[in-house]
């Protein structure tokens, strides 16, 4: 099992930046990929971006692509999400999620491929 823990939230007016850090702990090498999901109000819990450990390999949600970027450092087994030029619509509390398999043909968008998650963190984004 893999323990995941997200800081970095806060409220930021729109155009900001914020970063989260997603640090796991426990059986970290058996982790193919992390991501990052969020949950809005009243929506379902979408895919924002994740990436390979062995080669980082990156993908993004459409919404996402060119203000977030996602990055690891492989000797503090952390994972970033720096978010740039912030919208209204990026209001949400965000997950980390590690991928457990042992291999995939491809990084996974699915939240069903993930099977540990952290307690998520709130990202407010006002006018």
């Amino acid at each position: 099992q893999v323990q995941l823990v997200e800081s970095g939230g806060g409220l930021v007016q729109a155009g900001g930046s914020l970063r989260l850090v997603c640090a796991a702990s426990g059986r970290t090498l058996s982790t193919y990929a992390t991501g990052w999901f969020r949950q809005a109000p009243g929506k379902e819990r979408e895919f924002v971006a994740a990436i390979r450990w062995s080669d980082g390999n990156t993908v993004y949600a459409d919404s996402v692509k060119g203000r977030f970027t996602i990055s690891r450092d492989n000797a503090e087994n952390t994972v970033d999400l720096q978010m740039n030029s912030l919208k209204l619509e990026d209001t949400a509390v965000y997950y980390c999620a590690a991928d457990q398999a042992p291999i995939r043909a491809v990084v996974s968008t699915s939240r069903y491929a993930y099977d540990s998650w952290g307690q998520g963190t709130q990202v407010t984004v006002s006018s």
